[in-house]
């Protein structure tokens, strides 16, 4: 149904962040649009604030300086004083908002916000000037921006119109229909493989990879630009076997111009305790250098440029 320009720009999503001068989510300088909810709960994930599908409360409880202004401001009584520290009960939360407004140390937010159309495309507006001059553009990220398909083709459409180059940055988890929507305004993909076992893929993610590497295959075959990105997570996908039916799965992808690999990040663990509800982390050291550079070796013979980090 035709939908007025003024009635689009209302179209609202679920956003927890938008970063401005990125440089590792595609080329030149970027302005990344983080989307909340993910259908993957990656034992490694580095933002498990974005799993949810809703806005959440978070609490960092080491800068909590134990002023209880908190206490005091929260109109439906949510916060108690136990052990001399604040404790908010999550199913008395409103997320009003007004004990992140008095925390003197910052230590309270609430993550997710709805964002129009609207107010997103009047961020990306103020860096058109950077993306002009260094071939940028907008990443759509998440969280998984395919679980928002409405928001994402509406914010894909807007940027068509100005111009304005286009990433979405997913796991490729999604119904292939959507895939292929997303697909025709998108200029490019940053898709994620995780491992090529499905069996060990959902023990660690919650979901087979079958619909994924279908809908990376998808992408490739409908002539996409495709940014490879594998994550580097010691004891599940770093054995010699996976890397290597990784790289050959890539090199039949005719899209793909470039295979990233990640180094395992732990800054996920520290987030997931500022969230009620924490998530399962791995307790794995960061790859060093010459793992990485062994593995970058190992997939750059399948004939594709292989770029250590982001």
């Amino acid at each position: 149904m035709f939908q007025s320009k003024g009635a689009e720009l209302e179209i609202k999503g679920l956003v927890f962040d938008v970063k401005k001068y990125a440089i590792h989510d595609g080329p030149g300088i970027r302005t990344t649009v983080f989307f909340k909810g993910c259908p993957l709960k990656c034992q490694w994930c580095h933002n498990p604030e974005s799993w949810r599908a809703y806005a959440e409360h978070g609490f960092r409880k080491g800068r909590c300086v134990g002023c209880l202004q908190c206490v005091e401001a929260c109109p439906e009584q949510a916060i108690s004083i136990i052990d001399n520290r604040p404790v908010t009960e999550i199913n008395k939360c409103s997320l009003c908002g007004r004990c992140v407004d008095v925390c003197m140390a910052c230590a309270r937010e609430i993550i997710g916000r709805e964002m129009t159309l609207g107010e997103i495309m009047a961020e990306i507006e103020q860096d058109v000037i950077f993306y002009d001059e260094s071939g940028g553009g907008v990443t759509i990220s998440g969280g998984e921006p395919l679980m928002q398909p409405e928001f994402l083709l509406a914010v894909l459409n807007q940027c068509q119109r100005q111009r304005i180059h286009t990433t979405v940055d997913t796991s490729c988890y999604a119904e292939p229909k959507i895939v292929e929507m997303v697909g025709e305004r998108a200029d490019m993909f940053l898709c994620d493989i995780k491992h090529m076992d499905s069996e060990i893929h959902e023990r660690f993610t919650g979901v087979g990879n079958n619909p994924i590497l279908n809908n990376i295959r998808l992408l490739s075959e409908a002539g996409k630009e495709i940014i490879v990105r594998i994550p580097i997570i010691p004891g599940f996908n770093d054995e010699k076997a996976n890397i290597e039916a990784t790289g050959k799965f890539t090199a039949s992808l005719p899209g793909v111009i470039r295979v990233d690999i990640l180094p395992f990040n732990r800054g996920g663990k520290e987030k997931s305790t500022r969230l009620k509800a924490q998530s399962k982390h791995l307790q794995v050291e960061t790859p060093n250098e010459e793992q990485m550079n062994s593995i970058a070796k190992s997939l750059s013979k399948y004939g594709f440029e292989v770029k250590i980090g982001g």
